[in-house]
């Protein structure tokens, strides 16, 4: 289901994607940005305020996509080559 039953997303919010390399953005209210993520946790391609209905978007290289509010690539500076840390919540 991922994000279809959400309205928007909070500042500092987000959903992690794994197993994939691509999204859908069929059925969504609301823009969100995209941060494609290789195994090793580097970035491989970003996109910014992909409109709700995109029939796809993808990135290859890919492990898992990390979907975000719009705005915050380019709030973070976040590009391809970046390496990502995640932290248990």
């Amino acid at each position: 289901m991922g994000l279809l039953p959400k309205s928007s997303l909070r500042d500092g919010e987000g959903l992690r994607i794994t197993k994939t390399n691509a999204i859908t953005m069929w059925f969504m209210r609301f823009p969100i940005d995209a941060v494609w993520v290789d195994r090793s946790r580097r970035v491989v391609r970003t996109r910014e305020r992909l409109r709700p209905w995109l029939l796809a978007a993808s990135a290859r290289g890919a492990e898992e996509v990390i979907e975000l509010p719009a705005g915050t690539i380019a709030r973070t500076g976040t590009q391809a080559g970046d390496e990502l840390h995640y932290e248990p919540v």
